[in-house]
């Protein structure tokens, strides 16, 4: 099936863009691919995978579960050891959340160093 438009990137508000490109970078193995003073990408260099951060002096985190400021957006990443993941996560700038709504631990919240948050998850 053919769609009107094909996916390139999704872009993360934040207050760092060189700051939170390469908290990313580390996360998920990718390089910089572009970097500008309000616009930074990482990239697995395959199509359509890019991650780009914008820069916005004025981002405010959301602050999930809290329904009047929802997460709007957020990431599932998999991994194959979760303990690790989640030591090395923590070890680049990661913050677990304090809610967990996984009640099988099949996946654990974070937040980035913006605040947005992200899962890393089981196979």
């Amino acid at each position: 099936m053919s769609g009107i438009a094909q996916f390139r990137t999704i872009a993360f508000d934040c207050p760092d863009p060189q700051g939170l490109a390469q908290f990313y970078s580390n996360l998920l193995g990718w390089p910089i691919t572009s970097s500008e003073e309000d616009w930074v990408v990482v990239s697995d260099g395959g199509p359509p995978r890019r991650l780009a951060f914008q820069l916005a002096p004025d981002h405010q985190p959301p602050a999930w579960p809290d329904p009047h400021h929802p997460q709007q957006i957020h990431l599932d990443l998999t991994v194959d050891d979760m303990d690790e993941a989640e030591a090395q996560a923590i070890k680049i700038g990661a913050r677990k959340h304090e809610h967990q709504p996984s009640e099988e631990d099949s996946f654990r919240v974070f937040l980035d160093p913006a605040g947005h948050p992200f899962c890393l998850c089981r196979p």
